[in-house]
């Protein structure tokens, strides 16, 4: 099965961009998942990569429903608690659909490529043609399948488009290892192929993340040393 089929299969019953995200990470990675809610991806990630996972969560019911699957989930805030983790802790750090949710995103992505040798973020496009039809159509805050809140009960403080985020990183400098743009039914868009095309049909999207001084990454510091040593 490719992997447009599986997206659209997974979007049946579950997020369309777990499999996206899954996909990027390394077998047997060390991965910290932010927001994690209940533990879909962390498990996702065990089942699939083999990874070594742990979580944070804010909501305490979200953290209960995670340790009862068997996932090493605590409760915690990702404006103030990852400040708590050391210097290249983990092989990736994993912020789905929660950066336009935190007061300082520009400080939470850099600290995600702090204590992670690469980060993956995927948010909601709000320069969406549906979103911006609403807008100009009927003057009013769009309600989506990832935009599925209404503006006085959505945890979303900083909306951004696939540009605005792709300038945040150019800004901070930081290497795009993969960015993709995933439209209503699924199928991915390549951002490095046409962006502008990407901004307006993208409902929502994946960024693969890493520092051009991080050195190189824990999956393949692993393939230098096994080169090396034989």
């Amino acid at each position: 099965m490719d992997t447009d089929n599986k997206l659209n299969n997974l979007s049946i019953g579950g997020r369309v961009d777990h499999l996206v995200i899954s996909n990027m990470v390394a077998q047997g990675s060390r991965v910290l998942d932010i927001g994690c809610g209940d533990g879909s991806l962390l498990g996702m990630l065990e089942k699939t990569r083999g990874t070594d996972g742990r979580g944070i969560e804010i909501r305490q019911e979200n953290v209960n429903r995670c340790v009862a699957r068997g996932l090493s989930v605590i409760q915690g805030d990702a404006n103030r608690d990852l400040y708590d983790y050391p210097v290249g802790a983990f092989d990736y750090v994993i912020l789905s659909q929660t950066i336009q949710a935190v007061y300082n995103p520009r400080e939470v992505l850099e600290q995600l490529l702090q204590i992670g040798r690469r980060a993956i973020v995927s948010f909601p496009n709000f320069g969406h043609w549906r979103v911006r039809a609403h807008l100009a159509l009927l003057g009013r805050m769009p309600l989506t399948d990832v935009l599925p809140d209404t503006w006085y009960d959505s945890d979303n403080l900083h909306l951004c488009t696939i540009r605005d985020f792709s300038e945040l990183c150019g800004a901070l400098d930081l290497t795009v290892e993969r960015a993709v743009a995933l439209d209503l039914s699924g199928k991915q868009l390549n951002l490095a192929q046409n962006l502008w095309l990407s901004n307006l049909l993208g409902e929502q999207a994946v960024f693969l993340l890493s520092r051009p001084d991080r050195g190189l990454p824990h999956d393949m510091e692993l393939l230098v040393q096994a080169q090396t040593s034989g």
